[in-house]
């Protein structure tokens, strides 16, 4: 596909684009409760049904069709999550210009997983991939969850990928939901995650990656956009545009899949300016910030980017951090987010939250504000109390978050 068909984007360094024909919707007029029928012009699924031969009224249906069927599953079904503006918890930390966190802890599977799920399930129907083919994802938390309830729903099996230590309590609503929960452990002589190896090798032999990971299915992020428009929609409205948009980075794929939402919001009208990303990272497991210096530091960014080896990326020894969902020794998507940061529109940058601040962030989301989220889903404040204290941002600045899963223990 060339570049004028992705928006003038290189899909090479994961970067999606935008399918011809996207538009930006008229947020009254044709506003929906569920993103991916407001957004839908804007999606490769629905740019897809329409070159395949259905009508937007089917590929509507389809997306009712099955998010209901989600809701059977999930007691939730995908709606627009709210915006909030926590003044209590910026007056705790000092932060005068102003605090607002999107919240995603009551998100389908209660995390903003799912929506990438789902959008890869609307691939899927629209493709006419026969439903008995086999789906895989590397996964122990939320993006699993997710990943089983939106094929549950979808009547679609799913292989679950697990290490030994994961969560009983989310192994036990894997098993719920009927996925196929294969426990990894390294084989001798083995480098690397040995969930992320036992699941490529599922997809060598014909499964189909059902993940949170653009490197393994790069159309991951077209549902996962959704979550930035929805960002957008707000802040063209009342709500301000803060001054620095902090997001937590595991394997990258939130960070890549927000900031190129927001990107083609702007590119289309939908938006006046975006916020600088900001990344954050747990001292205990940072291989993007690494990344980002490296690629930073050579004497051509876009080559270091481009590099097919990956120089700039390997994996973290020994990741650790109360923030267990942001532990992949790997950011896969560390191209497109390094390069959003470095050479993209509105640069920001990288940010290493010690570990203290990881647990200090959770805790101050518990107090002051009436979300329940865990330490993953709060590490983005992690990051913004790292930056404060750095003196990378000040108090009169607009800063937001976004709080991404549920507390579950």
């Amino acid at each position: 596909m060339d570049e004028t068909a992705t928006g003038g984007r290189d899909r090479s360094i994961g970067l999606l684009g935008r399918p011809p024909g996207a538009r930006w919707p008229d947020p009254e007029a044709e506003a929906d409760p569920n993103p991916f029928i407001t957004f839908r012009s804007l999606l490769w699924s629905h740019h897809t049904s329409l070159a395949a031969g259905w009508t937007d009224n089917r590929f509507v249906d389809e997306v009712k069709r099955l998010d209901d069927a989600v809701g059977e599953v999930d007691g939730r079904s995908f709606r627009t999550t709210p915006l909030h503006c926590l003044d209590d918890l910026a007056a705790a930390i000092g932060q005068d210009g102003g605090l607002w966190a999107k919240d995603e802890t009551g998100a389908v599977s209660g995390s903003h997983k799912a929506r990438h799920l789902f959008g890869l399930a609307l691939h899927l129907a629209v493709d006419g991939v026969p439903v008995d083919t086999p789906l895989a994802i590397s996964s122990c938390g939320n993006a699993a969850l997710g990943a089983a309830v939106v094929a549950r729903a979808a009547g679609r099996p799913l292989v679950v990928h697990v290490p030994a230590w994961a969560n009983p309590v989310v192994l036990d609503r894997l098993s719920d939901l009927g996925a196929d929960v294969r426990t990894c452990k390294r084989r001798d002589g083995e480098s690397g995650d040995p969930c992320i190896s036992r699941f490529r090798e599922l997809v060598s032999e014909g499964a189909l990656a059902f993940g949170c990971q653009g490197t393994d299915n790069l159309l991951t992020l077209d549902g996962g956009r959704t979550l930035g428009f929805e960002l957008a929609v707000a802040w063209s409205g009342s709500e301000p545009t803060p001054d620095r948009l902090f997001v937590q980075v595991g394997g990258g794929a939130l960070a890549s899949s927000t900031a190129q939402a927001l990107d083609d919001a702007v590119a289309l009208g939908g938006l006046k300016r975006r916020p600088p990303l900001i990344a954050v990272q747990a001292a205990g497991c940072a291989p993007l910030a690494r990344a980002f210096n490296l690629v930073s530091e050579a004497a051509d960014p876009m080559a270091a980017l481009a590099d097919p080896e990956g120089a700039a990326m390997w994996a973290w020894d020994n990741p650790s951090s109360a923030a267990t969902a942001i532990l992949d020794d790997v950011a896969y998507d560390w191209r497109s987010v390094v390069y959003d940061m470095l050479l993209g529109t509105v640069p920001g940058g990288p940010v290493v939250a010690p570990e203290e601040d990881v647990l200090e962030a959770c805790r101050l989301v518990s107090t002051h504000s009436p979300i329940s989220a865990d330490a993953t889903g709060t590490a983005g404040l992690a990051g913004l109390l790292a930056a404060r204290r750095d003196g990378c941002i000040g108090a009169s600045e607009v800063a937001a978050v976004l709080l991404t899963g549920v507390e579950r223990s």
